[in-house]
């Protein structure tokens, strides 16, 4: 499991920031960033919550307790004109496991088609 720490320095240079930019944007200081990412001290609930923001993840991505970063209300966002993101996953835990390896396989097919355009 990784360390938050280490999720943290992965978050700030995925944001080409430095520590001490990202220390200014969220008023703390470049010595409780370096703490943070060197697992010398964690982030206090109020913290916690203020970097998952800023980074836009999950305080449980924060910790490590999941490889999930999207925020719930990301499931709420509509990608068809009545269909949302959480509509699509429920949809497919409803179907049996050989209907759910097809739709997988499906999607694999079309990231293939999309990313050679």
């Amino acid at each position: 499991m990784k360390g938050i720490g280490d999720t943290l320095a992965n978050l700030r240079k995925e944001k080409e920031l430095g520590q001490k930019e990202m220390a200014s944007l969220l008023n703390l200081s470049v010595g409780t960033i370096s703490n943070y990412e060197n697992g010398v001290h964690s982030p206090d609930l109020e913290t916690l919550c203020k970097l998952a923001d800023f980074f836009g993840v999950t305080t449980d991505y924060l910790l490590g307790r999941t490889e999930y970063r999207c925020p719930p209300e990301v499931l709420n966002c509509y990608v068809a004109l009545d269909f949302t993101a959480q509509d699509i996953v429920n949809t497919v835990l409803s179907l049996d496991k050989g209907t759910q390896a097809t739709v997988v396989d499906f999607v694999k097919y079309m990231r293939h088609l999309h990313r050679e355009t």
